[in-house]
């Protein structure tokens, strides 16, 4: 722990230089993040390093292989780039720049063609990816404006559903407030019932007078009705015959005899 903290502090030392370093809280916690941004910033340092070694050394060869070529370009044709004309030179500038763009060892064109060809494959590849890309977003737009339409439709099934159980609810209250009433309506009469029945009790009413008895006996006249209705055809059936006094006086006996036994 002593070793992180010693690098920590020579760390911000070189990071911050004379300017002073800010508070910080000096626990295990922040000193093991201090100790790996600086491994982190170590690591970095290491790597430009290299890289602008590299580089050097590249601008170095590229300029030995400049003169070399200059040299050869003024000793062959005798041509120096002083003496070239500006759109020479800018065709020159315009070739070397593509030579870089393109990443080719030289500008000689066994260097450009395949340069170009896997130029040209990549821009096919890239305009491929698009296609497919601008298809997958063509399908995901469709999605997305089905699943917007779908909530739209549960919003408002959701609505309705809210606003029937509102309804249902204020009339599961009423029905609730009814049945209360009819509770209380139905106690009420059977307590008037009840005083009803003591106070013909204490009256010494007769049972046959009850409403009990009452629909018994309006049971029974019903009844009797429809057994006398036969008997009421086969009546109607002698009224239209020619008037016999000795055969009505039969069937009367018959008839008396008949209801004598009903």
């Amino acid at each position: 722990m002593c070793e992180k903290t010693i690098k920590v502090t020579q760390w911000l030392n070189n990071i911050f230089g004379d300017q002073p370093i800010p508070h910080y809280e000096v626990n295990t916690r922040t000193t093991e993040i201090l100790y790996q941004l600086a491994e982190c910033s170590e690591a970095r340092c290491r790597d430009v390093v290299l890289l602008t070694e590299d580089l050097k050394q590249k601008a170095a060869e590229y300029g030995t292989e400049g003169s070399y070529l200059q040299e050869l370009l003024l000793e062959g044709v005798g041509l120096s780039s002083s003496s070239l004309s500006k759109t020479a030179s800018s065709y020159l500038n315009a070739l070397e720049g593509s030579a870089m763009a393109l990443n080719t060892k030289d500008t000689s064109l066994a260097s450009y063609v395949p340069a170009m060809n896997d130029l040209t494959a990549d821009i096919l590849a890239t305009e491929k990816k698009n296609q497919e890309m601008d298809h997958e977003l063509t399908i995901l737009r469709k999605k997305l404006t089905s699943a917007l339409v779908l909530r739209k439709s549960l919003q408002e099934d959701l609505s309705k559903t809210e606003e029937n159980q509102a309804v249902e609810k204020a009339r599961a209250e009423n029905r609730l407030q009814n049945m209360d009433f009819f509770k209380a309506k139905s106690e009420d009469l059977k307590f008037r019932i009840k005083a009803a029945e003591n106070q013909l009790s204490a009256s010494r009413m007769e049972p046959s007078l009850s409403h009990q008895a009452l629909l018994d006996l309006s049971e029974k006249l019903a009844k009797l009705k429809q057994e006398t209705i036969p008997m009421k055809k086969k009546l109607e059936s002698f009224l239209d015959l020619t008037p016999n006094p000795s055969l009505a006086q039969v069937k009367i006996e018959e008839a008396k005899r008949e209801l004598v036994g009903v």
